[in-house]
């Protein structure tokens, strides 16, 4: 078994792997899907474990020998996101289980955040209170990823968590497992926006901060960000085509 934990919760770790012991029948289910989110309280503290569906085959070699886990990669790179000060929820610790020649069941576990939405409820809806404010808020969120060399290769509508914070918004990377640390280009940051939202309307607004953040032309910045926006719809759309043609003839 080979597992890491941050300072605050090295002392809490039975308590932990009871938690991951009794994963199936104890917790309470978030996400349930290719992977499993629950809930969990230890003491005072609430705490997400997230259960990654085991590999295939050749994975289970390249994470044994070759690579790192998804579990190991979200530690990590929960704490480099901590150090720069972006909001992630504070890594806690991960765990793998392998036989000793093939990678097993591997677990991230970080602290709980209550949160009052994610991007995407303003995709869906377009009333939402605040909708532009937010999103605005948003666009300098991840302005500030950029100017600290973060590339969130999941940048996508449920992977950021959004908090009420008084008078402004606090928000959450999730799912950290895909990302690169390095010096943005500028066709970096526009594609880093592709994945985010279909709607021109909304593109536009992100466009028009984003702009004003790099003082950039806005005419540029919106043809760039909305040309890479669609490059990635009609690939997103080819691609669910063609599983809805082989679901057919099977």
């Amino acid at each position: 078994m080979k597992s890491a934990w941050s300072k605050e919760y090295k002392d809490r770790k039975e308590e932990i792997f009871d938690c991951i012991n009794n994963f199936e029948s104890k917790g309470e289910v978030i996400y349930e899907g290719r992977n499993t989110i629950k809930i969990f309280d230890i003491g005072d503290v609430k705490i997400n474990i997230k259960a990654f569906r085991i590999p295939n085959f050749i994975n289970k070699i390249a994470y044994e020998y070759f690579r790192k886990s998804k579990a190991e990669r979200s530690f990590y790179y929960a704490e480099i996101l901590q150090k720069k000060g972006i909001g992630t929820p504070a890594p806690i610790g991960y765990v793998e289980e392998d036989s000793g020649i093939t990678f097993g069941e591997s677990y991230y576990i970080s602290k709980h955040v209550d949160y009052d939405l994610t991007y995407r409820e303003l995709v869906t809806d377009p009333d939402f209170p605040n909708h532009e404010e937010i999103l605005r808020a948003f666009t300098r969120f991840t302005y500030k990823l950029h100017q600290n060399n973060v590339m969130f290769l999941d940048h996508s509508p449920g992977n950021t968590l959004i908090k009420k914070d008084g008078s402004g918004y606090k928000f959450y990377l999730v799912d950290l497992n895909r990302m690169v640390f390095k010096e943005l280009t500028k066709t970096d940051r526009m594609i880093n926006f592709s994945r985010l939202t279909p709607k021109k309307e909304m593109v536009e607004i992100m466009a028009d901060e984003y702009a004003s953040l790099t003082r950039s032309s806005k005419t540029e910045i919106f043809e760039r960000m909305w040309f890479f926006t669609r490059k990635f719809q009609e690939k997103f759309h080819r691609k669910k085509e063609l599983k809805r043609k082989l679901k057919f003839w099977k």
